[in-house]
């Protein structure tokens, strides 16, 4: 079976798990996420499946090494002014590729923009958990900059162990 086909067999299986009531009432009425979650593009790392959350909890945000640019920072915006977010989490995780690459020094193409954003956040630091830790406190004063106007907006840190599942929150 290719990826399309894994991809096509995968939702006919969701569409006939049956009636999902928090499914319907999202698509009724719209939705109204507790919390913004900035994460890496990882496979191993769901955030609905991390924070048990369902349909409608979490507003996602994710891109390879949990870098910020405008669009994502814009996403942020819209997340907490429309849809009433009261929490903004930044979550890197154990064995990012990403920061391995910037580590590495060998990106090239359209990833060394991902891994020029990490070298800046990281600095000299060479050990791969610490340069994350550095990476994702980055991440967190550049949204406290950005949003320094919504005081009542909780910006907060956190690395997900993607061994043990558990969630370490900085």
């Amino acid at each position: 079976m290719n990826a399309r086909e894994k991809l096509i067999e995968g939702n006919r299986r969701y569409c006939a798990a049956g009636y999902d009531a928090r499914r319907e009432q999202t698509a009724k009425e719209g939705q109204h996420p507790y919390a913004i979650v900035i994460c890496c593009s990882d496979s191993r790392v769901i955030p609905e499946k991390i924070f048990s959350a369902d349909i409608g909890d979490l507003f996602v945000i994710r891109v390879a090494g949990n870098v910020l640019d405008r669009h994502a920072l814009g996403s942020i915006e819209y997340a907490a002014e429309h849809l009433g977010c009261s929490l903004v989490l930044m979550l890197g995780h154990t064995g990012c590729g990403a920061v391995a690459a910037a580590l590495s020094g060998h990106a090239a193409g359209f990833v060394s923009a991902i891994t020029d954003d990490i070298r800046a956040a990281i600095g000299m630091e060479t050990d791969p958990d610490a340069a994350c830790r550095k990476n994702v406190l980055h991440g967190v004063n550049t949204i406290r900059k950005a949003f320094a106007s919504l005081p009542e907006l909780e910006i907060a840190g956190a690395v997900y162990d993607i061994a043990t599942g558990e969630v370490e929150w900085l």
